[in-house]
């Protein structure tokens, strides 16, 4: 998921999902395969030519590798098969409409954990910008087995996916920390499969940076979602990540990594940003997956414009708004919504949600989900010029 967001500076910065694109022939791994072959021979400086070998002065494991071998049999990778026509916009200009010669090839690879068992049925937990658009989903497991994944259930708003597969695979079953006692400086593992399948179950290590960072969040087509509260880290991760968990050392899952800090537009460089969704909002939002195959959110039913875009001369002509005013412009209420029935209309400018202060699309629906379904709220708004008050029991969103 391409996400971007401002920094406090006001530098745009790039947020990348951590998907590993292999369309159109893989990775290279021409650089590994250099440095391979061109490592400087080791030179003796002994009277006999003799290199000593001294027995390594570390007794037991590190505390790291036990944290590792705890969960990394339940991490596994993620491959997103897709259609070659899906990939490819040399379709557009076929001269037959006949799909039969179609083929099927890896879109991406990323990471998943293995986090529960029931039955005869196993659920992973990915990002869904991993599994976005998949024609067959694949499971490639910690010992070599790679097996078939279904999709059990997915949400834009977290970027989060459960799948199932066959529990017979399945030896080793991750289990999560409470994410709100995280503490900055915290050691912090994250294991996935940076740059696809051919490094999986990488480990890398590093602190948490900040336990609960806000940014601004978007979907893969560049709309807000608004604010997203995440795990910071420098654990270093890579694209093939997403999906995979960030651990602490007792090898629990405190977060699914999701997105990296590229760099800014003015191309400063940045190193050791990374951003974990926390385990408290990914077990809250799979067990709605599980059962339900979608989150449960409220809705107005309506469609929205930031009152921003509107010229200053329409907001005091049409709208006839005060100069300071702000908040979004309702251009369509559905019918039979909440909405509909509170008596909201279309060029309605909605300035505040329950207590909250509406200034765009993002805070509105910021404000929205902090709602349950059922709950009645109070939105305020301006009409031909007057502000007014309706309470909106909220229903279920589509």
């Amino acid at each position: 998921m391409s996400q971007k967001r401002s920094s406090n500076n006001g530098k745009k910065v790039l947020m990348v999902g951590l998907v590993a694109g292999l369309v159109g022939g893989g990775i290279s791994a021409g650089t590994v395969t250099y440095l391979a072959n061109n490592q400087p021979t080791m030179q003796s400086s002994s009277k006999n030519g003799d290199v000593k070998v001294e027995d390594s002065k570390v007794k037991g494991e590190a505390t790291a590798t036990q944290a590792f071998n705890k969960v990394s049999g339940a991490v596994v990778s993620v491959i997103n098969i897709q259609d070659t026509n899906t990939l490819s916009n040399s379709r557009l200009f076929s001269d037959s409409d006949d799909d039969s010669d179609s083929k099927s090839a890896t879109a991406s690879e990323g990471s998943g954990v293995i986090y529960k068992k029931s039955g005869n049925d196993a659920y992973i937990v990915t990002n869904n910008h991993v599994v976005s658009d998949a024609k067959e989903l694949q499971i490639l497991m910690s010992d070599g087995t790679k097996v078939k994944a279904s999709l059990v259930g997915t949400d834009e708003m977290t970027d989060l996916a459960v799948l199932k597969i066959d529990a017979k695979h399945v030896k080793d079953v991750a289990s999560f920390a409470d994410s709100s006692k995280l503490q900055p400086g915290e050691s912090a593992l994250a294991i996935g499969s940076p740059l696809g399948s051919e490094y999986a179950t990488s480990v890398t290590e590093g602190i948490i940076s900040a336990p609960q960072r806000e940014i601004d969040a978007q979907n893969e087509k560049g709309q807000s979602l608004g604010k997203a509260t995440v795990i910071q880290t420098d654990a270093a991760i890579n694209p093939g990540n997403s999906g995979g968990p960030l651990v602490n050392l007792a090898g629990q899952v405190v977060g699914i990594n999701s997105m990296k800090l590229a760099g800014s537009s003015d191309g400063t460089a940045v190193e050791g940003m990374g951003f974990a969704i926390p385990a408290n909002t990914v077990t809250k939002i799979i067990s709605e997956l599980e059962s339900k195959g979608h989150v449960k959110r409220p809705s107005l039913g309506v469609s929205l414009v930031d009152l921003s875009a509107i010229s200053s001369s329409d907001q005091q002509d049409k709208l006839k708004l005060p100069n300071d005013a702000s908040g979004v412009v309702v251009m369509k209420v559905t019918n039979g919504s909440a909405a509909k029935a509170a008596g909201i209309k279309q060029y309605d400018v909605i300035t505040k949600l329950g207590k909250t202060d509406v200034k765009d699309t993002s805070s509105l629906r910021e404000a929205l989900y902090q709602q349950q379904v059922g709950d009645k709220v109070d939105v305020t708004y301006y009409r031909d010029g007057k502000e007014a008050t309706t309470t909106v029991h909220l229903t279920e969103g589509e």
